[in-house]
């Protein structure tokens, strides 16, 4: 079935959410907030619920952008993997994805705090790998610049095998806590990792047990060429950023075709495009939102919004003339920035027409319309393969969210494209994808080789 998410900030998905009436009073470091999304979230069936995160306060030399507060500028957030600790002793199923980037994170790190949450929540983690775009990350860790991409992505790739390894370090048996005989554990059941690589030394084991999963789900956001392979090569779900069904069908194409080489077939990777919806009773409820908002993000926001998606400054360009087309390659350029400067350059767009494209949507993509329109975009690109499923994004916490539970979850249910009730405990059945196995219980050679 269609896998589903939601982008589970408190602050909404537009730029000018949080000023709308119906959105929370604040936002700042209210556990209560999140607790309210995820148990909502839960109740419309959602399969899980992601956390983007940052290294820093974003946007501090930008003025009129630090003091908006974008959803991604994160000048007061919770830590997510601590956040969803908390989170996953309010909720019984859904899923809790959160970003850790391996850039300025050890593998050993990641593996014992992801396999925490795995253990609190009952085997509904995913950690999402990011390899961290944003430069100014790189002087709140000791370092004077940000290190290039090719770097980054040999980095990712090692730490992933690394943390895979170290998740695999206990058999599912190897605590035998026999009372009787004072046994605790089995010593045969533990292995060390022994990894020294270009960038890591780890020994192991990991001092966390083999969780319920066996071992979270590994998302990632990636969609430069490095990026498509590393999902292709290790990624169990991706975060997609084409600007249309047939720039995703391309991407869908592009990325489950690299996965043979690696021994793996395209169903083990959920390919899953953002998606902001503004749905209402009717599709002129819907507009009256979209409209809502709209108005309140004024021009020059608007602008400066459009130079940090971008990756360069449109201030000087004219309003109502041709977007710039700057195709620079900077250490922290994004694909969802060169997907916008495609969807401005083949739609013709002007600098107000792109922000006024991109702003409901936060540069991804975007659906306005009574439940059955909504439906029938979302069912369209699915069948289509263009996507696995969607993260969703609420423009008005809450109000955007609980319109999607109660018009479009129905609406999805009775087509077939959504369960009535969550298929299994673990965030890995409900989003289909298998349980790795655990190495020891593998013939002795495969063991060695796992």
């Amino acid at each position: 079935m269609m896998v589903l998410g939601i982008n589970g900030g408190a602050l909404g998905g537009h730029l000018g959410g949080w000023r709308h009436p119906d959105s929370f009073p604040t936002t700042t470091m209210q556990l209560r907030h999140m607790i309210e999304i995820a148990q909502l979230a839960e109740r419309g069936k959602l399969d899980l619920m992601f956390l983007a995160d940052g290294n820093g306060v974003r946007q501090m030399d930008k003025p009129i952008l630090f003091a908006a507060n974008s959803p991604s500028d994160r000048p007061a957030v919770f830590e997510p993997v601590t956040l969803f600790a908390a989170l996953s002793q309010h909720t019984k199923h859904i899923g809790f994805v959160a970003t850790a980037t391996t850039t300025y994170e050890e593998p050993f790190t990641i593996a014992h705090k992801f396999a925490s949450l795995d253990h609190l929540s009952g085997g509904r983690a995913a950690w999402n790998l990011v390899t961290t775009q944003y430069v100014e990350d790189a002087k709140n860790f000791g370092r004077d610049e940000h290190m290039g991409r090719d770097d980054r992505y040999e980095r990712a790739r090692e730490s992933l095998d690394v943390v895979r390894s170290l998740w695999d370090s206990w058999a599912s048996d190897a605590f035998v806590q026999d009372k009787t005989t004072g046994r605790y554990l089995d010593p045969a059941r533990v292995r060390l990792t022994s990894h020294r690589g270009p960038h890591f030394a780890v020994k192991g084991p990991l001092n966390v047990a083999r969780t319920p999963q066996g071992q979270p789900v590994v998302f990632m956001a990636g969609q430069s060429e490095a990026g498509k392979e590393l999902a292709a090569y290790g990624g169990e779900a991706l975060f997609g950023t084409a600007s249309s069904k047939a720039e995703a069908q391309a991407e869908y194409a592009d990325i489950k075709g690299r996965m043979a080489k690696y021994g793996r077939p395209p169903d083990a990777l959920r390919i899953m495009p953002g998606l902001s919806v503004f749905v209402g009773r009717t599709a002129e409820e819907a507009d009256a939102l979209y409209d809502e908002l709209q108005a309140l993000i004024p021009p020059a926001l608007a602008v400066s919004y459009l130079s940090k998606v971008v990756g360069f400054d449109v201030s000087g360009a004219a309003l109502d003339g041709p977007m710039p087309q700057h195709r620079g390659e900077s250490l922290g350029g994004t694909a969802i920035g060169r997907s916008v400067l495609d969807m401005a350059a083949r739609d013709g767009l002007s600098v107000r027409g792109t922000y006024e494209r991109i702003l409901p949507s936060m540069g991804g993509n975007m659906v306005k319309g009574d439940p059955a329109h909504v439906a029938d975009m979302m069912e369209d690109w699915y069948a289509s393969k263009a996507c696995d499923g969607f993260v969703l994004s609420m423009p008005v916490q809450p109000r955007s969210l609980r319109d999607f539970v109660e018009l479009v979850v129905p609406e999805l249910q009775r087509r077939g494209l959504r369960p009535q009730e969550y298929k299994g405990a673990t965030l890995r059945d409900n989003m289909g994808l298998v349980h790795p196995a655990d190495p020891f219980l593998l013939s002795p050679v495969l063991a060695e080789r796992a």
